[in-house]
């Protein structure tokens, strides 16, 4: 067996020094268990607050560009009055020219995994005295069920946009007193129009509930003013990290403002990239105190073992054979650690997701160890356990037998 002198000979030392052994063994556990958890604590909240965050939200989004005001001309003669001062142009609903043809290009798109034409208009709903702004929205409600899964959002009736039909946030429903099957008054610039209720829906975010309408594309086109227009197209990808790559690529290949989901989140993704390198520098330093933790443990088995390592080098021992002696002392200690260390971060996972649960008795979030995750975090713990055995190992391999027999 390769290695088998140095394999025996350094289980031997390990056990001749069973406390030191079984504490160093226990501290690359603890920093092994620690990160492990800490980076799927992180993984599970950033999936958690993004999954929030784009439930009600498309990834990428393509709609007209802004209406400007062009700069004053330049005077072309002398004592010319000169406009200095513009005032920015208000803005109002227009449509996506030609989004019927740019819809099956999109999706033609390895990318993008759907797309959906939306009509967005301000408007007023009515019920009684009742009155409450709210963002109508125009959809087809299959295309927009593939970028937010509505239906999976519904709290009550079934989500159903046929002609004079709608579906309602749920704090909205309370505001106006309305249930499933009531009919609600919908006034935009000055058109107005009826619409029965056919679901309550909890997009995840109270104040979205408390002014979303959603009606089909055709009413709301109808409301806006905006026969046959689109204001805006959602779209769905396959990669939501790529949204803001694809936002750039659309906006230089066609005249069409895109905003990505990082675009309109620039605070989260900041908080996000916080989080990432508050964990890396936590996994740095708990790597750092496990590499010293076995350095030293493994110096003092140096000095303890001169007269050992001298006995080994009188009989014939080669230096190379001292050194990998250590070594295998090292990736021994990081490998019973690291094991160790997996399953005390499962337990760690398992006490998490069992006792600390919100306040409707679920967990606050998912959050699991995926294989490959601990297999990383093993793999680099026993590395640094080799990496730190490099140092004593070269000191034993360099003593010499005859003093080191003396002592």
């Amino acid at each position: 067996m390769m290695f088998g002198f140095e394999r025996r000979v350094a289980t031997r030392f390990l056990r001749e020094g069973r406390m030191q052994t079984m504490l160093i063994i226990v501290g690359v556990a603890a920093g092994v268990a620690v990160v492990a958890y800490i980076s799927a604590l992180i993984t599970g909240l950033q999936q958690n607050t993004i999954e929030k965050t784009l439930g009600a939200q498309a990834h990428l989004t393509l709609s007209p560009l802004d209406d400007v005001v062009l700069a004053a001309r330049a005077p072309v003669s002398a004592g010319t009055a000169e406009l200095v001062q513009t005032q920015p142009r208000a803005q109002r609903p227009r449509s996506i020219g030609n989004w019927q043809l740019l819809v099956p290009l999109l999706e033609a798109m390895p990318e993008v995994a759907a797309v959906s034409p939306m009509v967005s208009a301000a408007g007023l709903a009515t019920r009684g005295e009742a009155s409450k702004a709210i963002a109508l929205v125009g959809v087809d409600l299959d295309r927009y069920d593939r970028i937010v899964s509505l239906r999976s959002k519904v709290v009550d009736g079934t989500a159903r946009l046929e002609p004079g039909e709608g579906i309602i946030g749920r704090e909205l429903a309370d505001d106006l007193g309305v249930r499933v099957g009531d009919r609600v008054g919908i006034v935009t610039g000055g058109v107005s129009d009826s619409l029965r209720v056919t679901a309550l829906v909890d997009l995840g975010v109270r104040e979205l509930n408390r002014r979303t309408v959603i009606v089909p594309l055709r009413t709301a086109q109808s409301l806006a003013g905006l026969p046959g227009g689109a204001t805006q197209l959602d779209l769905t990808l396959v990669d939501i990290w790529s949204a803001q790559t694809l936002a750039d690529d659309l906006a230089a290949r066609w005249p069409y403002k895109a905003e990505s989901w990082q675009q309109a989140n620039a605070q989260l993704v900041s908080a996000l990239n916080a989080q990432s390198v508050s964990t890396s520098v936590i996994r740095g330093v708990v790597m750092v105190v496990v590499v010293l933790g076995i350095a030293s443990v493994l110096v003092v088995s140096v000095v303890q073992k001169r007269r050992e390592i001298g006995i080994l080098r009188a009989m014939g021992a080669t230096q190379g054979q001292v050194l990998r002696i250590f070594l295998l002392q090292g990736a021994i200690v990081g490998a019973l650690g690291s094991a160790l260390g997996v399953l005390l971060a499962v337990l760690l996972i398992w006490a998490f997701t069992t006792f600390v649960l919100g306040s409707d008795g679920l967990p606050l979030f998912n959050i699991t160890l995926e294989p490959a995750l601990a297999l990383r975090v093993a793999a680099i713990a026993t590395v640094c356990g080799v990496l730190a055995a490099v140092a004593p190992a070269r000191r034993a391999a360099r003593l010499d037998p005859a003093q080191a027999i003396r002592l």
